[in-house]
């Protein structure tokens, strides 16, 4: 498991001008970093420079607009006068920016390009995410050293001093265990200590040093470095370094087994650390989430993520200003967190994350795992990253820190104890494997657009009256249950109150608490599925009937129903304060029922996540169609994201369902090709699993059976609220406004028109309290008798 390749000194980005030499493989390889001094080391790019500066400036008053207003990051626009870059000159990647491949766009395909890709990936990651950081000073020493011995353990409280004139300090404690060593190390931060005193137990010299938030010696580099912009968390990775500059002296040190460990904001900086610096032999980022394995791309708002925007206001300094420029734009950022993980290759690496942490998604670490394994494979340690589930929320108990050392003990051949797992969600190539033969040629199916739902393809005639349109209808409806696949049949339940969500559960997804304005009755339904109904205080006591909402939330691993992040109320109270009684679930893959889609496509090759949510959002019409406070007549889905994509599918199967809210639902997908900066429909065929069948279409879209604009023609004449915000980079506004379009055609048919409407949102793709309120107050609207 220890990497073949290896380095004798840190590669940190050095100083422009710079020329650093290192070892591959024997070959002495020159790495020339940009020349002209620090700064102009991370200049602007040229995206940033030759471009229309009033476009830009019209950006920064957009940001300044719709987000919120950060004190920090206007003062650093102040200081900097840092305009936005263009983002029309910028190329949109909805997926991963490859590791793989060069800015220039050729790739790399032999292990010695990959210092030099591994290079521009630093220079991209210090440019837009972590700040600049200086060389290595070359000039660690002792200050001062206390020594003490416990039971046979040596503990040593050193001060190392490094830096211009030595002005650095950087508290360091030891505990190195009985024995003549030589040993390895377990270096971690301050709050955990005592995971250290578990590797002391194990044989491992224990490294504690001052770069936490309970004691942080960091903040002092910044005057002693006044030409690098480095956020908090790379001047803490930083100082892990200078640990190992003082670690790698002592003979009793093997300088072969260094591990660097963190959790959380501690499990961000050891990435960095080990990214950037190649002594670092094995790491442990442990639920360390945005800024760490997981994606900006796969864990924004949009997936009710701790988002740059989030993340940049509430934590200013941690990462650099730059960053809050993305926001809503993460498709634009040339670099990303599967990257900064590839740089770590081909040294050990193991991300710990938990299924329902709200700081982190198990399908965002998944898609950084495999990007950042293209890398491992590349040098010939394709086990050499690793994935540890564990259950539960962001807390860590002693099993765990004793299973990382267990790892530990792998890597450096100490035992065979914890070789690591394995991603646990489907993918695409599993479902095709699964069953081949399932193969289909797309090309067997006309060429269409988003067309007149009321001009069927190979009839000569329009469709001109209800009759007509019914019998279309149900033709569409045939085309949609394909997609979706092959259901099995669905019984009739009475809900209950047996299997309904237990109280440990529900607090581990935050969802225990409910506000005094609303009651709460928790249910099972279908195929023993839990749900909570939420309704204002006393409703269930009288007799007046209450509108029923589903609300559907967007991929959200970590919570399901209840955001991991958000700013205001959950939409789920939201709505029921406006006076609904509202049914919240989590979908499968989500929430409490992450482990049930593990097996999904194993168990129903011939189904889909999106057809499974479907069907359970019938079995929940049937129970609140059996509750006595619903009116069952006025029954509404309300969904976000991929919640929104089950809503429109649901409602034009089930004709129970009385109306439909789809805010950032859908672009239309026979335009959605890879061209487009959406991710086009391999999203939902191939990242996230929603609908396999898709696949097939992926190059073909224009073949695709259905699409949008016939979906929302289905729920005619019911009503439909859809809602697009003006920056997403999701969809195509002006697609999904032609959707919108061609549907109310077959509205107009059936004389309600006016039930279909189309709201342009002044926003980027987020669902807080404002955005809920305002599709709220307009849809009411709409259904008001």
């Amino acid at each position: 498991m220890l990497a073949r390749m290896k380095l004798n000194r840190p590669c940190f980005l050095p100083a422009a001008g710079l020329v650093r030499s290192f070892q591959l493989g024997g070959a002495l390889l020159l790495a020339l970093v940009l020349g002209g001094g620090a700064r102009s080391a991370f200049a602007q790019t040229s995206l940033e420079t030759k471009d229309d500066p009033a476009r830009r400036k019209a950006l920064l008053e957009e940001l300044r607009r719709l987000l919120p207003k950060s004190e920090p990051w206007e003062k650093w626009l102040a200081a900097s006068g840092e305009l936005p870059p263009d983002f029309e000159k910028m190329t949109g990647m909805a997926f991963l920016p490859g590791p793989m491949k060069f800015a220039d766009g050729h790739l790399v395909r032999k292990p010695e390009q990959w210092p030099a890709r591994r290079t521009e990936i630093l220079q991209l990651c210090q440019r837009y995410i972590i700040g600049s950081v200086p060389p290595p000073p070359g000039n660690v020493k002792v200050g001062s050293m206390k020594t003490r011995t416990e039971d046979g353990v040596t503990i040593q409280e050193i001060v190392l001093e490094f830096g211009p004139e030595g002005r650095g300090r950087l508290n360091v404690e030891l505990m190195i265990p009985p024995g003549e060593g030589r040993f390895p190390v377990f270096i971690t931060q301050d709050n955990h200590r005592r995971w250290a005193l578990i590797a002391a137990s194990r044989g491992y010299i224990g490294c504690v040093y001052a770069g936490a938030d309970s004691r942080d010696d960091t903040d002092a580099f910044i005057p002693l470095y006044p030409q690098y912009d480095w956020g908090k968390l790379a001047r803490r990775a930083w100082a892990a370094s200078r640990c190992i500059d003082y670690l790698v002296t002592l003979p009793l040190v093997d300088p072969a087994k260094i591990a660097l460990t963190g959790h959380s904001r501690n499990g961000k900086l050891s990435l960095i650390a080990a990214a950037l610096d190649e002594r670092i032999t094995a790491t442990i980022s442990s639920s360390a989430g945005a800024g760490g394995p997981c994606p900006w791309r796969h864990f924004s708002e949009a997936q009710f993520g701790e988002g740059i925007e989030l993340m940049t206001r509430a934590f200013p300094d941690w990462f650099h200003p730059r960053l809050r420029f993305f926001a809503g734009r993460e498709n634009k950022l040339p670099v990303d967190q599967n990257s900064l993980l590839a740089c770590i290759a081909p040294r050990a690496c193991l991300i710990s994350t938990a299924h329902n942490d709200a700081v982190e998604s198990v399908w965002a670490v998944e898609q950084s795992f495999y990007s950042a394994r293209e890398a491992y494979s590349l040098l010939g340690e394709h086990h050499g990253l690793r994935l540890r589930y564990r259950a539960g929320g962001h807390e860590t108990r002693a099993e765990d820190i004793e299973s990382y050392v267990d790892w530990l003990d792998t890597v450096f051949g100490r035992s065979a104890l914890n070789p690591g797992e394995e991603p646990i969600l489907p993918t695409h190539l599993e479902w095709v494997m699964s069953k081949p033969g399932r193969e289909f040629d797309p090309k067997l199916l006309p060429l269409r657009g988003v067309d007149n739902p009321l001009e069927p393809p190979g009839q000569p005639n329009f469709i001109t009256t209800a009759p007509e349109w019914n019998k279309r209808r149900e033709e569409l409806k045939r085309q949609v249950r394909w997609v979706l696949g092959d259901a099995p049949p669905r019984v009739v339940s009475q809900p209950g109150e047996y299997g309904k969500e237990v109280p440990a559960t529900a607090t581990l997804l935050r969802r225990a608490t409910v506000p005094k304005e609303l009651g709460r009755q928790s249910l099972n339904f279908g195929n023993y599925v839990n749900g909570d109904l939420y309704f204002p205080t006393g409703a269930d006591q009288g007799a007046k009937k209450l509108a029923a909402i589903f609300w559907l939330h967007p991929m959200n691993p970590a919570g399901g129903y209840y955001p991991s992040y958000r700013r205001g109320d959950p939409p789920h109270v939201t709505l029921a304060k406006a006076g609904f009684a509202v049914l919240a679930f989590d979908q499968i893959g989500q929430g409490y029922r992450v482990p049930e889609a593990a097996g999904f496509y194993g168990r129903y090759p011939n189904w889909s996540l999106l057809g499974k949510t479907v069907q359970d959002i019938q079995s929940a019409v049937d129970a609140l169609e059996r509750t006595a406070l619903v009116d069952a007549k006025r029954i509404y889905l309300v969904g976000y994201g991929t919640g929104a994509m089950a809503a429109l599918h649901a409602a034009a199967l089930d004709d129970r369902i009385a109306g439909v809210v789809s805010v950032a639902g859908f672009t239309p997908m026979r335009l959605d090709n890879n061209e487009r900066s959406t991710g086009g429909v391999a999203r939902w065929a191939q990242w996230t699993m929603l609908l396999p069948r898709l696949g097939g279409f992926v190059g073909n879209e224009s073949r695709i059976p259905y699409d949008y604009h016939e979906v929302l023609a289905l729920l005619a004449p019911r009503p439909v609220l859809v809602a697009a915000p003006r920056v997403d980079y999701q969809a195509n506004l002006d697609d999904v406004r032609a959707c919108v379009g061609e549907a109310r055609k077959v509205y107009s048919l059936l004389g309600q028109e006016g039930r279909l409407d189309f709201a342009e949102m002044d926003a980027y793709n987020h669902f807080d309290a404002t955005v809920q309120q305002q599709v709220i107050e307009r849809f009411k609207r709409m259904i008001e008798p």
